[in-house]
Parts: C-alpha cells; sequence; structure tokens
C-alpha cells in the first residue's frame, strides 16, 4: 500500500490519515545523566566531553562515557549549549515559524528536565503560538515538569530503557553500568510519570524493540503504566526486520487490531495505532524512506542501508557563541546552517516544496483505497 513492510498485512478497510509536518525539533540542553550506549544525541558531539576541542577533533566517547553514534562520520561542526528563553530565541521561533508554518516544538536534548528554564521555554514557545511537546528520561521531572505544565506543556513522550534496573543497566556504558544507579533512575522516571499524568499533560511512552528478547518488556509496561501512559512501540532501524518480526510478535499475542495508519507528509515518521480487546491503544511507531529530493540526492548514505533516519524533519540548536542552527539531518550534520543563512537557502524552500507534493501525493493515494 505505501511501500513499508510494517504494513504489510494490514487491510485496505483501515483508515489512513495525512497530515502535514509542522513540528520544528529544539535542542534545549545537551547534558543527561545516563550513558545509553545507542545515543545519538541529536547528532551533536557530547559537549562536556567536547569543550575545549574544534570542529575535526571531536570525540565520540569522553570521560563522561556518553555517546553520539554519528559523530564519527556526520562532520559536526560545533557542540550545542544550553538555549535561554530569550528575545533570540523567540526571534528563531518566531522566523522558522513564518518561513516554514511550525505548529509545535518538541524540546529535545540530553535531558531536558535537567534545563532549570525549561518552564519559561515552554512559556515562551506557547506565547509564539507552539504547542509543546517534551522528550524525557525522566530523572528530572517531578521537579521541573508543574511549572512546566503551568506554563502550558501539552505533551511528554518518556523514553523507557528498561523496565527492571537490570535492563536499565544493560543499556548504559561500562562506568555507570550499576544496578543501584538504574534502580533509582528508574524510581525517578516512575515518579515523573505520576506527576505528569497528576498535572493532566498528556503523558506518552517510547520503548524500542529491537528483537524478540523485548517483547515481554512491553508486555510489563502495559501492565504498569496503562491505561494513564499512551504506549508507543518504536522500531529499530539498526535491527532492521529482526524489530519488525518482534513487533509482529508482540501485536499478534495482544491480539491488536488495526484502527488507522497515521502518514506524516514531508517527514519520515508515521504510526499504526492498534486497539487491544480489553478497548486499550497502542501505537507502533516506523520510518518511511524519505528523502529531500535536492539535498538527499548526491549524499553518501542515500541507500537502504546507511540512511537510518530520512529526513525527519527540522532540528533547531544554539552553539556555544549563541548562533542558532538548522539541521536537516543528523547523519549529515555538516548540512547545518546558521539560522539566518538556512533562511535564504534553497533547502528552506525544498522542505515546503517536498512536504506540499508528498501531502498532495500520500492523500491522493489514501483516497484510493
Amino acid at each position: 500500500m505505501f511501500e513499508h513492510r510494517a504494513l504489510t498485512g494490514i487491510g485496505d478497510n483501515v483508515p489512513v490519515r495525512v497530515t502535514m509536518d509542522r513540528t520544528l525539533r529544539v535542542k534545549v540542553i545537551d547534558a543527561c545523566g545516563m550513558t545509553c550506549t545507542f545515543c545519538h544525541n541529536e547528532g551533536t558531539p557530547v559537549a562536556a566531553d567536547n569543550h575545549a576541542q574544534v570542529a575535526g577533533e571531536f570525540g565520540a566517547v569522553g570521560r563522561s562515557e556518553r555517546v553520539s553514534i554519528y559523530l564519527a562520520t556526520n562532520g559536526a561542526r560545533f557542540t550545542a549549549a544550553p538555549v535561554f528563553p530569550d528575545e533570540t530565541f523567540r526571534t528563531a521561533l518566531r522566523e522558522l515559524r513564518d518561513a516554514l508554518g511550525f505548529e509545535e516544538v518538541h524540546l529535545t536534548g540530553g535531558e531536558p528536565t535537567l534545563h532549570p528554564k525549561l518552564s519559561a521555554i515552554v512559556a515562551l514557545a506557547r506565547e509564539e503560538g507552539y504547542s509543546v511537546g517534551v522528550t524525557s528520561n525522566g530523572e528530572n521531572g517531578a521537579r521541573i515538569l508543574p511549572g512546566c505544565a503551568e506554563a502550558g506543556l501539552d505533551r511528554i513522550n518518556f523514553s523507557v530503557f528498561g523496565t527492571s534496573p537490570e535492563e536499565l543497566a544493560q543499556v548504559q556504558n561500562v562506568r555507570y553500568r550499576s544496578v543501584s544507579l538504574a534502580r533509582r533512575k528508574i524510581e525517578a522516571l516512575e515518579q515523573s510519570i505520576k506527576v505528569a499524568a497528576d498535572e493532566g499533560i498528556d503523558v506518552r511512552a517510547n520503548v524500542v524493540v529491537p528483537d524478540h528478547s523485548h517483547v515481554e518488556r512491553v508486555h510489563r509496561l502495559l501492565d504498569r503504566y496503562t491505561p494513564h501512559v499512551s504506549l508507543r512501540v518504536l522500531s529499530s532501524l539498526a535491527d532492521g526486520d529482526a524489530s519488525l518480526d518482534a513487533i509482529d510478535q508482540l501485536l499478534g499475542g495482544l491480539r491488536a487490531v488495526p484502527q488507522e495508519i497515521h502518514l506524516i507528509a514531508g517527514a519520515s515518521g508515521f504510526r499504526v495505532s492498534y486497539r487491544l480487546p480489553d478497548g486499550r491503544l497502542i501505537k507502533a511507531k516506523h520510518i518511511r524512506q524519505v528523502r529531500l529530493p535536492g539535498t538527499c540526492a548526491s549524499c553518501r548514505f542515500n541507500n537502504p542501508t546507511d540512511c537510518q533516519e530520512g529526513y525527519y524533519g527540522v532540528r533547531l540548536y544554539r552553539d556555544p557563541k549563541g548562533t542558532f542552527h538548522v539541521g536537516v539531518c543528523i547523519q549529515r550534520m555538516d548540512l547545518c546552517l546558521p539560522l539566518d543563512q538556512f533562511l535564504d537557502s534553497a533547502v528552506c524552500s525544498e522542505i515546503t516544496r517536498m512536504r506540499e507534493q508528498e501531502f498532495h501525493d500520500l492523500t491522493r493515494r489514501s483516497c484510493r483505497l
């Protein structure tokens, strides 16, 4: 139907909803209290390990033991500094909104809840007409989320890397592979989830399913957190068919019935919603082969194996000198441009044209089903 393995076996009678990508991702802080071995760190070097380095000298792993998995080949030219709720940030949000029609800001890191001014950042984005979401591991949410809720935070996606201390410890680098530390992190996550739900924030839990061994983890999440938390399972790009097979096994075991396919024109991510026999909903998030027709055409990663994320959308960064940069690919950070240059670039207009063409094409195809 839409040429993706995840849609195999889904009947043509399942409704297809097509929307246009209107989300701007903003890296608000680089700091994080975890050392997950698979972290892409939004494409940038780990700032704590590279503050004295210059482009070309950035190290993929340093004393912190945090990683940025694409750094060895992505051509990153700057480290990311914290974003502040000031007039320069307001101007950046306003200019990107006006140029590309963004309606949502999604705050990322590092770990956004470690930013002491996160609630003020949320408030500023709301003042500029954005809805606001956050991706978080929950390590500091209990303290900061009430203020964010008051400022207008709409949703939070909690990344769940383990349902037990042993599971979480396994995906941390050696120095931090401590079960006792992992236990504290899980306790902090659970408290953050409770606080977010109590504050009326839309709470979602994201869990990556690399292979069959992770299926039971999803069952435990369903038992522990729903119905107050919307669960989303994510396929692992690095694990390919093994991940998709595991998700098929999971959904089959749950007797999940597909309810809707949600395609996002102009971005690689798409979602399929399923209903379980008890009425609960679960979503599976996947990646389509979406490319910017000009920018991606000659890229050395432009093939189904090496390009892991496709064109996922626009990201905003701030460097230590206070300059804002706009990126379109975490595997090609050399494509980042300072904000003023990006707004005048061919890439900016290319994004607009591609989104509109995809929306037209996907809508027409879905109407034929």
